[in-house]
């Protein structure tokens, strides 16, 4: 089996739909693909509907976490969607990504980059709005020369001269609240030095006590010295270990199924989850989605 459990489309800062996700997927050889856009569910529907014969879909999200001042991504699989609390929290991401955008949007015109609001929500379509639309127009404007170019302290990055900050979790509370939604938690990319600060291994030991399920190991970000230091981690913390393309569509080089997660790794998580099924198949109507 080929699994890659870490997907973005449109609903979040992809560029192909979810339709086109799931055909993408299945044209990539995959058994199994995650739909992980960021804080939010919005995708679910489309790629459930359009899901080829063969290709098993994990609804999933990844939730926008910081801790200590550094900002962390929380890959979270299988939870009930209609979850209130859990739900409330995403709203709560999602409404503020606009403000966050503008004010970043302002701080390039100060910087004398001639980007416009106008320009970025366009890109941004009706996807939830974040750093690699604006990403995106820079490369339109010939600011920098691609999507990752922008994510550095000249410009993007944490801390960075056009950064803003937004609402986000405490990631020892998104572990609580996946869980009580029925859900398995992963933490996405924890040593991708490349895109900035990243936390300590302390922190990593602490979300496994509190009952992170995961790490992701093998990601795009993470050279071969990192994988094997993280999977040392994963052994050392109890830890399942994943791989995952952390697909984007054109916003990055990276393509489906570039990084994989051991079936065996994949079956511990769906044992795990109790609130949401993985939807096989040609289909089907939302209502398989819950447990």
């Amino acid at each position: 089996m080929r699994i890659d459990l870490h997907t973005h489309s449109t609903a979040s800062d992809g560029t192909d739909t979810p339709a086109e996700l799931v055909a993408g997927a299945a044209a990539a050889g995959l058994d199994v693909v995650a739909l992980t856009d960021h804080d939010t569910v919005g995708g679910y529907a489309e790629a459930a509907a359009a899901l080829p014969e063969g290709l098993t879909l994990v609804t999933g999200a990844e939730l926008s976490c910081r801790v200590g001042g550094v900002g962390l991504h929380m890959l979270a699989y299988l939870f009930d969607p209609s979850e209130p609390e859990l739900a409330r929290e995403r709203e709560l991401v999602r409404d503020d990504r606009v403000p966050r955008a503008r004010t970043m949007v302002g701080k390039l015109r100060e910087l004398g980059v001639p980007i416009t609001w106008e320009q970025v929500d366009r890109i941004a379509g009706d996807g939830s709005v974040g750093r690699p639309h604006i990403a995106t127009a820079l490369v339109d404007l010939g600011v920098v020369d691609s999507v990752s170019d922008a994510f550095t302290p000249d410009w993007l990055a944490d801390g960075g001269r056009a950064y803003a900050g937004k609402h986000e979790l405490d990631p020892f509370e998104a572990v609580r609240l996946v869980k009580a939604a029925g859900g398995v938690t992963v933490l996405a990319h924890p040593l991708a030095v490349k895109r900035g600060a990243v936390v300590p291994e302390s922190v990593i030991a602490d979300l496994a006590a509190a009952g992170l399920d995961g790490v992701e190991v093998d990601h795009m970000d993470h050279d071969e010295a990192t994988r094997a230091r993280l999977r040392g981690l994963a052994a050392e913390f109890g830890l399942l270990p994943t791989g995952s393309s952390d697909y984007h569509g054109t916003r990055k080089t990276v393509r489906l199924g570039d990084f994989t997660t051991d079936p065996e790794i994949y079956g511990e998580i769906t044992r795990r989850a109790t609130g949401a099924f993985p939807v096989p198949g040609a289909g089907g109507p939302l209502r398989e989605l819950r447990a």
